[in-house]
């Protein structure tokens, strides 16, 4: 389940991700994240790409909230034309994943060091300048937190990170999908939790 979060008035703020299959059209991502908007929550992270097929893309939302309001929000999103599906994985076993690049100053005498950290969490340097490196990392956001701690010492540039996405397990359908719903029908969205990597 999502982690939950007191409020003055005793209800729950859970942490959701929301996974919404979309047609590629222009204007998609702005009316879903305008909904969100428009009803008070902070996204605290979205990613889009394309699925494997190319007139559909996916958006994974991660947003704290109540739940009674994100059930609005829910159905509000199910009634935008171009939303075909708005996945529930909170019953679900799934896999979520966060990649980050992240520039280090790297002073000659700390490369070493540098390295051995990146090592421990299967990171990899994919650039290396006079006085800082390029590292590539991705795995759950505990793990991508933990890194920049532990790296920040040392000095960061920059750093880039795409957001969580996530997926349910295995090749077994989906909960909405062994209940009946096709592509293109609306489906019940979603608290969901972290997964348990």
């Amino acid at each position: 389940m999502g982690q939950t979060m007191s409020n003055g008035n005793g209800s729950g703020r859970k942490r959701h991700v929301l996974s919404a299959l979309v047609q590629n059209q222009p204007g998609v991502l702005a009316h879903v994240s305008g909904m969100f908007a428009s009803r008070g929550f902070n996204i605290e992270s979205l990613a889009v790409g394309e699925t494997e097929d190319p007139h559909l893309s996916r958006i994974t939302v991660t947003v704290n909230g109540d739940d009674k309001l994100l059930e609005q929000v829910r159905k509000q999103l199910e009634k935008i034309v171009t939303v075909v599906r708005v996945h529930d994985i909170s019953r679900e076993d799934f896999v979520e994943r966060d990649l980050m690049l992240i520039k280090i100053d790297a002073a000659s005498e700390r490369l070493a060091e540098i390295k051995a950290l990146v090592d421990i969490y299967r990171g990899r340097i994919v650039d290396v300048g006079a006085e800082q490196v390029m590292v590539e990392i991705s795995g759950q956001e505990t793990k991508i937190e933990a890194f920049v701690d532990a790296v920040r010492p040392f000095g960061i540039r920059e750093l880039a990170r795409t957001g969580r996405i996530a997926l349910v397990r295995g090749s077994r359908p989906s909960r909405e999908e062994s209940e009946g719903e096709t592509v293109g029908s609306a489906a019940e969205a979603a608290v969901v939790g972290h997964s348990h990597l």
